[in-house]
């Protein structure tokens, strides 16, 4: 299909405008914007949110910073406090330079390695020395499941842990769902941190990765009260056909029924225990809305295919951009949260990727663009954060000698955006705020 120079026009002119606005998102919904918000340090009190810190009431102070963003919350943190700090940072992510005082830890992601073991163990050793005098803060956020592990059974060998990772993120499970059987296998989640820091005072910060109403989902949830069981397991297992899929040291604990309930709101180790979201996918989405109007769309917003199928998300937000367009004219639609992929032999890409090359199959000819994309900079196992198509995407790919279908089956979507330089690549940010969808229509 060709177009008009007027019309290719317009279509690379929106590709920037979707670009623009998912980066100004990112920018505003920064760490370090949400702790000059939210945290902040006088005369050794520390105040987070509404609650207040005598710091120098306290034995001790610990920090432990678990995730995507670890170093840079840790390092906002003793930005506003000071140097004073000590503590433990684990991410994946390798920091242009470590904070004084603080042992790192390069944990795995998506799936745990080596140091994610040895990351675990020292903040359990750590918490376990703490008493009734210390203050723990912990700092939560999304990858932590990955990044700090140890499993719950000594049977279970790191290759054992990686095997049921890798198992579960390619399940199409949900992350609640994930997360769930996690928790269960973990020494570490599903409060079991929080348990470990007892009887310490423990505040958490998280920025967080997961819908608003599960916060125990994020990181796997190591210092909250866990809402999931062990009954949950057994049925999500079931569900998705795990068992069969998983290593003998894992199925074996599942046909046995011998998983370890997760510590629950009764537990002593929350009665002193206090946390608060600073900064969520909710905070990108209005940064993106804010945006989108000041490039004069009508903005509208819709994350209820939060956790739906690639395809059946793109089905639904094509045809809802299509409603509002003739409703509405020059419209923007944003959509935050996260779709799922289940991968069968898969190629190079992610979900933001899938997501958007099955939008632009749905969207062949017409003016609207598409983006998908990561806040923390990564998609799945590419390069990129995720991609921005639009009405000539499928014509494009033809001219590179990309067939879109094909490369959706292939599960292969990153070279296909890479040719057409479409892949929206903008390194590991350093943050997680899942991800965010931008449609326009015009």
């Amino acid at each position: 299909m060709a177009f008009s120079p007027a019309r290719e026009a317009l279509f690379h002119e929106m590709r920037a405008t979707a670009r623009d606005i998912f980066l100004h998102a990112v920018g505003e919904a920064s760490i370090a914007k949400a702790f000059a918000r939210h945290v902040h340090s006088e005369r050794g009190v520390l105040r987070i949110c509404e609650d207040l810190y005598d710091l120098q009431s306290h034995d001790q102070v610990t920090v432990i910073s678990i995730g995507k963003a670890g170093h840079s919350m840790a390092e906002a943190l003793v930005n506003e406090v000071g140097a004073s700090l000590t503590g433990i940072v684990a991410t994946p992510i390798t920091p242009p330079a470590q904070l004084h005082a603080f042992r790192y830890f390069h944990g795995g992601h998506p799936l745990p390695n080596a140091e994610s073991v040895h990351g675990a163990s020292a903040i359990l050793k750590t918490l376990r020395g703490q008493t009734a005098g210390s203050l723990v803060i912990f700092l939560i956020s999304g990858g932590g499941s990955a990044v700090v592990e140890k499993p719950i059974d000594d049977e279970i060998s790191l290759d054992d842990l990686i095997a049921t990772y890798r198992t579960l993120v390619h399940s199409g499970a949900t992350i609640a769902e994930i997360n769930a059987i996690r928790k269960h296998l973990s020494a570490t989640k599903g409060g079991r941190l929080a348990q470990a820091a007892y009887p310490a005072r423990q505040v958490s910060i998280f920025v967080s990765d997961v819908p608003e109403n599960a916060l125990d989902a994020l990181a796997s949830g190591p210092t909250l009260a866990d809402s999931t069981s062990a009954a949950d397991c057994y049925r999500i297992a079931e569900k998705y056909g795990l068992e069969s899929q998983f290593p003998a040291s894992v199925r074996e604990l599942l046909e046995r029924g011998a998983l370890e309930e997760t510590p629950k709101s009764d537990d002593p180790a929350f009665v002193n225990s206090r946390w608060w979201t600073v900064l969520s996918n909710q905070t990108a989405v209005e940064a993106a809305c804010s945006e989108a109007e000041r490039d004069g769309f009508v903005v509208q917003f819709d994350n209820s295919c939060d956790d739906w199928d690639y395809e059946q998300a793109a089905g639904y937000l094509t045809e809802r951009i299509r409603k509002l367009r003739q409703e509405f004219g020059r419209v923007c639609l944003i959509s935050g949260g996260e779709v799922t992929v289940k991968v069968v032999n898969g190629g190079t890409g992610g979900r933001n990727q899938q997501f958007a090359l099955a939008c632009a199959e749905k969207i062949a000819g017409e003016n609207i663009t598409v983006l998908s994309a990561g806040t923390d900079g990564i998609d799945g196992n590419s390069l990129a954060a995720g991609a921005v198509v639009d009405g000539s995407t499928d014509a494009r790919a033809r001219e590179h000698g990309f067939e879109i279908r094909s490369a959706l089956e292939r599960f292969d979507a990153f070279p296909l955006f890479s040719a057409l330089g479409d892949a929206i690549e903008t390194g590991p940010t350093g943050n997680n705020l899942r991800d965010l969808r931008i449609l326009l229509a015009y």
